[in-house]
Formats: C-alpha cells, sequence, structure tokens
C-alpha cells in the first residue's frame, strides 16, 4: 500500500504523496498546524522556547524521504489533500507529544530578539495557568478540541495513534477546559510580539559594526551549549586570538547605564553596570585586557570553560581595590573575567580567572566572587539585589544575617575553602554559609533566592521542588527560602552529587514520603541534582531515615535523571528496623503505580498507590528494582 490515512503509520511513497503536494497543505495550514504544537508542547519551556519549537515541529513535518517533485501523479482515491493534512497533523501531533532535546538543533532561529504571543485578558491567563497544569496529552487533546474542532471520540483516536497510553482520561481532562474564542492571538504562535534582548553581546561581537536584528527563522543545525542537564557537556565556543602586537584599548569597554537593568528584558550580567573605585583607571584596565587578550600560565579557567581572549571589547562590571587587591571583572556575553593584580588573598598570586556565565538569569547573576582570603569572601551583587543576608544551611530555624554592602561590594562572608585538598561546600552535614539575596520590587516578581560558593567565581543557585500534593499533576522547582526547603536542605545537603566550581544550579527534589512498617515513623525520599553551567549534569537518589546523621544515597551518576528530560526516578535500600526487622524499601515519583523487587531466590510485584513499597526478608542480598509508571513504561534507579 502506498499510502495511509492520518491514522496509520506516516505516509510513504512519493507517487501517492509528492513532496508539492505535502508542502502545498502544510503552507495552506500552516498557522493552524503551528497553533497545534504551540498548545500541545510540554507547559515547561518559556513563551520564546515554545514559539520556536512550535515552528520547528510543523515544518519538521515534512519527511525528507518524499521525492521532490513537482509533478507528479495523482494521488488514489481516498488520498486527497484532507489525508495528506492529516498526515502532516499526525506527524506534528507526535512530535509535541515526544519533544527530544535535539530537537533545539533543527529549531528557527531568532537572532537578537526574544519572541511572545501577545498577552491576553484575565480569561486568556486563567486558561494558560490550567493548560500549564495539565499534563502533555491533555495539553494536545485540547489543542484537537479547540483548534482543530474534533468530536472526543476523533480526538482520542488520534491521540492513540500518536502514541498516548490512555486519550480518554486525556480527552475528559482537556474537555473540561473552555477553549478560546476564534482569533485570540494569546495563543496563536503566528501573531507575535518581538522585543530586542542582546544588543551589547552582538555588539562586542562584531567590534565596530552595526548589528541589525533580523529574523533568521532557518533550520540549520548549531550546537548550543545547553542548561537543561543533558548528559554530555556542550564544549565552549572558540574565540578568535588578536592579530599579535594589537594593543587593548580601556576606553572601548562596553558600560551600560546604572539603571539598565530596570529597562531591559534580558536581566543578566549584561544588565551590570560599571561599579568600582577604579573603573576609570585606565592603566589597571589595560593590564586587565592584556591579561585576557594574551593567556598564560597565570590563567586559570574552570571546567568547560574556553580560554581564549574576547571576541571584542568586553563589557566592564566591576574595578576597583579590595582588601589591598586590584581587581577587575569583566563580561563577554559568554564568560566572566576576574584580574587580580598582584599576589591575591587566597596565596594563588595574581591572574586572570575565566568562568563561563552564558544564559544566566535574575538569580544565577546574582552575585560574583570578588576576592577570596581564607575562609571569607566578598561577593559583588547585582544591581538588582534589594536586600542580602547570610544563613547556614545546616540551621534552619536560625535566622538569616544581614549582609553589609557598599556599591555593592558586600562584607567578608564565611565562604568555601579553596584549595587541592578542600573538602568542598556539601562535602559533610555540618552545614554551609549561604547568601540569601531578594530582588527589587521594581522587577515583576520580587522573590528571595538562595546562592551557595562552591569555590569558583559564580555561587550555585539553590532550587527545592516538593513532593505533589495527592491530586496533583505537576510541581515545579521553586526557590529554596520556604520553611519546607529549608528543612530538606538542612537534612540532605551534603548528599549533592557535584559541590564543585562550575555548577550553575543545585536542585533537591523530595519525591516520596514513606510511612515505616512497625510503626518506625517516616522515610523522606529525595533526587538532588547538579546542572553545570557547560550543559553537563549529574544526580543522586538518597533516603532519610529517622535517626539518622544524615542522608543515606542510594544511587545516581551523570546523565540527565530527576532533570525535566527525565522526570521520573526510583530508589531503594534496605533498612533495619528498631525491632531487629530486615525490610527492602523502595519508592518512586508521582507517575510511579507499581513496583516490582526480585531477590536471588524471591520476587514482589505490588501496585504502589503511595509509590513506595516495603518487603520484609530475613536476611539482605542483591537485588534489582523496577518501577512501572502511569503510561506503561518502566525505569529503573539511577546507577
Amino acid at each position: 500500500m502506498a499510502g495511509r490515512s492520518e491514522g496509520g503509520s506516516p505516509l510513504r511513497g512519493a507517487a501517492a504523496h509528492p513532496v508539492a503536494r505535502a508542502e502545498a497543505a502544510l503552507v495552506r495550514h500552516y498557522r493552524r498546524l503551528v497553533r497545534l504544537a504551540y498548545l500541545a508542547l510540554p507547559a515547561d519551556r518559556d513563551r520564546h522556547t515554545r514559539v520556536l519549537a512550535a515552528h520547528a515541529a510543523v515544518q519538521r513535518a515534512l519527511p525528507s524521504r518524499w521525492t521532490r517533485r513537482s509533478g507528479g501523479p495523482d494521488a488514489p482515491a481516498g488520498q486527497d489533500e484532507d489525508a495528506v493534512y492529516g498526515a502532516l497533523r499526525l506527524r506534528v501531533l507526535r512530535s509535541a507529544l515526544r519533544p527530544r532535546p535535539a530537537d533545539r538543533l533543527f529549531a528557527p532561529r531568532v537572532w537578537g530578539l526574544r519572541l511572545f504571543t501577545p498577552g491576553g485578558g484575565e480569561e486568556d491567563a486563567a486558561l494558560d495557568r490550567a493548560l500549564a497544569a495539565l499534563p502533555v496529552p491533555a495539553r494536545a487533546a485540547f489543542a484537537l478540541l479547540a483548534v482543530e474542532g474534533l468530536a472526543s471520540g476523533a480526538a482520542a483516536e488520534l491521540l492513540r495513534r500518536a502514541g498516548v497510553a490512555d486519550p480518554e482520561r486525556a480527552v475528559a481532562a482537556a474537555a473540561a477546559l473552555p477553549a478560546p474564542e476564534a482569533g485570540r492571538p494569546a495563543f496563536d504562535p503566528c501573531a507575535v510580539r518581538v522585543q530586542p534582548t542582546d544588543l551589547l553581546r552582538r555588539r562586542r561581537a562584531l567590534g565596530a559594526a552595526v548589528a541589525v536584528a533580523a529574523l533568521a527563522l532557518t533550520g540549520t543545525a548549531a550546537a548550543l551549549a545547553g542548561t537543561g542537564g543533558g548528559a554530555t557537556a556542550a564544549p565552549a565556543r572558540p574565540l578568535p586570538v588578536p592579530p599579535a602586537g594589537t594593543a587593548p584599548d580601556p576606553a572601548a569597554l562596553v558600560r551600560v547605564a546604572p539603571d539598565q537593568w530596570q529597562h531591559t528584558a534580558r536581566v543578566d550580567f549584561s544588565a551590570w553596570p560599571a561599579r568600582g573605585d577604579r573603573r576609570d583607571d585606565a592603566a589597571l584596565l589595560g593590564r586587565a585586557l592584556a591579561a585576557w587578550s594574551r593567556p598564560g600560565p597565570q590563567t586559570r579557567a574552570e571546567p568547560g570553560t574556553a580560554t581564549g581572549p574576547p571576541a571584542g571589547p568586553p563589557q566592564l562590571l566591576f574595578a576597583g581595590t579590595v582588601d589591598g587587591t586590584d581587581v577587575v571583572v569583566l563580561y563577554d556575553g559568554g564568560r566572566l573575567a576576574r584580574y587580580t593584580d598582584g599576589r591575591g588573598g587566597d596565596g594563588r598570586g595574581g591572574g586572570l580567572d575565566l568562568a563561563r556565565a552564558d544564559d544566566s538569569s535574575v538569580t544565577t547573576a546574582g552575585a560574583v566572587v570578588l576576592h577570596r582570603q581564607g575562609t571569607s569572601a566578598r561577593y559583588l551583587l547585582a544591581p538588582w539585589i534589594d536586600t542580602a543576608e547570610t544563613r547556614r544551611i545546616d540551621q534552619p530555624d536560625a535566622p538569616a544575617k544581614p549582609l553589609d554592602r557598599a556599591d555593592g561590594v558586600t562584607a567578608t562572608a564565611p565562604a568555601v575553602a579553596t584549595g587541592p585538598n578542600s573538602p568542598g561546600a556539601f562535602a559533610d552535614c555540618r552545614g554551609a554559609t549561604v547568601l540569601q539575596l531578594r530582588s527589587s520590587p521594581v522587577l515583576p516578581e520580587k522573590q528571595a533566592f538562595l546562592l551557595a560558593d562552591l569555590g569558583g567565581l559564580v555561587p550555585a543557585h539553590l532550587g527545592y521542588t516538593p513532593p505533589p500534593d495527592r491530586g496533583q499533576s505537576a510541581t515545579e522547582p521553586r526557590e529554596a527560602v520556604t520553611p519546607d526547603a529549608l528543612q530538606a536542605w538542612a537534612r540532605a545537603g551534603c548528599a549533592v552529587p557535584d559541590g564543585t566550581p562550575g555548577v550553575k544550579e543545585l536542585n533537591l527534589w523530595a519525591f516520596a514520603v514513606q510511612q515505616l512498617p512497625q510503626n518506625a515513623g517516616a522515610a523522606s525520599w529525595v533526587c538532588l541534582r547538579a546542572d553545570r553551567w557547560n550543559g553537563g549534569g549529574s544526580a543522586v537518589t538518597a533516603v532519610l531515615l529517622p535517626g539518622a546523621r544524615g542522608p543515606q544515597r542510594t544511587g545516581g551518576g551523570p546523565g540527565r535523571a530527576c532533570s525535566r528530560f527525565e522526570p521520573d526516578t526510583v530508589g531503594w535500600t534496605w533498612w533495619r528496623s528498631p525491632q531487629g526487622t530486615e525490610f527492602l524499601l523502595a519508592a518512586g515519583s508521582r507517575r510511579v503505580t507499581r513496583l516490582t523487587v526480585k531477590g536471588p531466590d524471591w520476587a514482589a510485584d505490588r501496585p504502589a498507590p503511595d509509590h513506595t513499597l516495603a518487603v520484609e526478608r530475613p536476611a539482605r542480598a542483591a537485588v534489582s528494582v523496577e518501577a512501572v509508571l502511569d503510561g506503561g513504561g518502566r525505569i529503573t534507579p539511577p546507577k
């Protein structure tokens, strides 16, 4: 059979479906298909990313294996334009239901602009929030009902053919939401607003050339540095070396206005003004630029950071004398460079320290370590920081202590010891001192957040994901400043998988709570994830048992576990009750419905309505554990 209808396999055969007819159908219904993809895509992306991903899903719907013949034979009976459109729609739906990290490589590119669907009224905002709370299959069902106008039965059948395990449930959840009125732009990714974002970065990259912001909707593949926790770290981009004999010009340094952060959609390091009492010292700035333009033995780069010179004049963030040492901090749009003149307080001498800082945000660009001396440090805070405090991570009930600052430079604060024999910030459960910062009320969302010094230039942002309430469809990471978040970090913080320089974010996810047998209390199961600036990441699962001095690790390693790309997990451990009975304990995240344990000569396979399992055994032995998800998939503990 040369081709199939929308419910079957992808259409095959150039004779039945020449690419010209498919292209015509795609172009004719492009807006409709893009709306379908936009509504169905996962809600864990910002609007800019979802707009581009929706266009990418539609543009990829045309298979490359169809022969490009503008005058191919007519389709056989039953394979008219509606069938061709149905096949394209099915491909778009499958792509939206199962987005892959690699899809980012083929997304249309927009240089220098951010795209937004226009903001609607209160009804649109309420619908958007309701959609964000739905799982992806239900969002896809809503798109089929609202955009395509399909009946419930037809929508369920199409979802089944697209690979949804329980389409009737998805349709029922979607049918409870009101459909948006036709022509409402809030859900139309073809009616977008644009805003400039990276004027300074493009000016630096192009040198003296005038950068022109342009929409470049292309399908060219490019390797980008990710922050989503991929298992493979993205390489640092190569940077050109200035011609020999070129003298760095301090006058060419980029400086932004002190209130730039209040008037830009890009609140990150590019919005930092130049501060410090030596910011007009041309000689000091010249030495800092010379050190960066000619990297040498005194150049120290964090893992995954390129050591080459900047592509154009960098931005000046700070130049001043700190504890008797002249310090300059520069930013080239992707990296921070801290130059120290002469010998520094850490005993390592002067030189240049480099760290990646691309794709930063209000929180991850909240502070930079300006100067270290022993186990203390001074920070340079972002201009949007309203209040600054410190707190011990192992003392959640103790109040935070105010941290004085002048012109963004803080007083000395406890910091992690550096050096080859340093145990690291979270090496033991005695706790570390973290920064507790609060952003200015001028920003749309005034928020408090925690940053932890790990021995590098940029402190790591701490997050917390609580276990979902009963009936709650999903949870999102939040700031680790609530009482339950502080308690969780105090108990489990020393189990972080990576506490070294170059870590961008640390998140603690409490994925299950298990009532222990014999009325022995409750165990808390957590997964701690570390995401690095270079795109790499690692995770560990751990259990917190009553009476234990700290967390007990149960598995983990490099990879995407416990990230938005792999949001399901399971862990297990042996436990001896106070009465001396041996139990095997297992627990999974919210989508786990069944747990299976196999021993040398025994097995246990039981439903897990509370996502946990406890099996009494006479003695400990080697076992294998597997969890079944609500969609039928199977997962094993991270290794």
